[in-house]
């Protein structure tokens, strides 16, 4: 699941609630905490909550009681596509020798 499909599970209007923590992505929607998809009026969830986690006052086996039902997928970063065409600067290049071609021949 990418992380825009869990924001899709922020616990509101009917939806579950689920939070990614290091990668794996829990089902909350049964815990009396997160009511609405928000937990202590700080959290909400559909969301990698992973730094949040190092400053909660619970230790990450309270969250790894959960149901797992899934995993974030890496984000692949987008390859940069070579630039076709002739660039800027090889378009004043070229008017430049152009320019001093005729100006070389006019005299």
């Amino acid at each position: 699941m990418t992380l825009s499909e869990l924001a899709q599970f922020d616990g509101r209007d009917g939806h579950p609630a689920y939070v990614a923590i290091n990668g794996i992505i829990y089902d909350v929607s049964n815990s009396p905490l997160w009511q609405e998809g928000i937990h202590e009026e700080k959290h909400q969830a559909g969301q990698d909550l992973t730094a949040e986690l190092k400053s909660a006052p619970h230790v990450k086996t309270v969250v790894e009681r959960f149901p797992v039902v899934g995993q974030i997928e890496p984000q692949i970063e987008a390859e940069e596509k070579p630039v076709k065409g002739i660039s800027l600067l090889s378009i004043i290049i070229i008017a430049f020798v152009v320019l001093l071609m005729i100006a070389t021949y006019m005299i």
